[in-house]
């Protein structure tokens, strides 16, 4: 398990009832790593602040067997750098980015994907 505040994705089927219960999700698929730490930072500071409260921010780990519903996913081919960070609406994904985003970076995105 990821060490962070966000929900944690263990399964796919967990994953699978993430985005079918909610209509706008962040998932952060990566390791307690460099490149995935800050994006985790700024997930939570999001969800503690209330702002995205339309929003549900999720972690799945980039290792465990079932995040392969997210490392299979046609978005994410041609992805060299972890996290994997997919956006879902409605259960699709409207935006997939990978490697390391700051906090303009994703803000822009859930401004633009999820508005309230």
């Amino acid at each position: 398990m990821l060490y962070t505040n966000l929900k944690h994705i263990e399964t796919a089927a967990d994953h699978a009832k993430m985005i079918a219960e909610n209509e706008n999700v962040m998932v952060i698929c990566g390791r307690m790593g460099p490149m995935c730490i800050p994006v985790y930072g700024i997930a939570e500071e999001l969800d503690e602040s209330g702002e995205y409260s339309h929003v549900q921010f999720c972690d799945m780990e980039f290792d465990n067997p079932e995040s392969k519903v997210i490392r299979n996913l046609p978005e994410v081919r041609g992805f060299m750098g972890i996290p994997f960070t997919i956006y879902y609406k409605n259960g699709k994904v409207v935006k997939a980015t990978s490697s390391i985003q700051n906090r303009a970076q994703v803000i822009a995105i859930l401004d633009k994907e999820f508005k309230a």
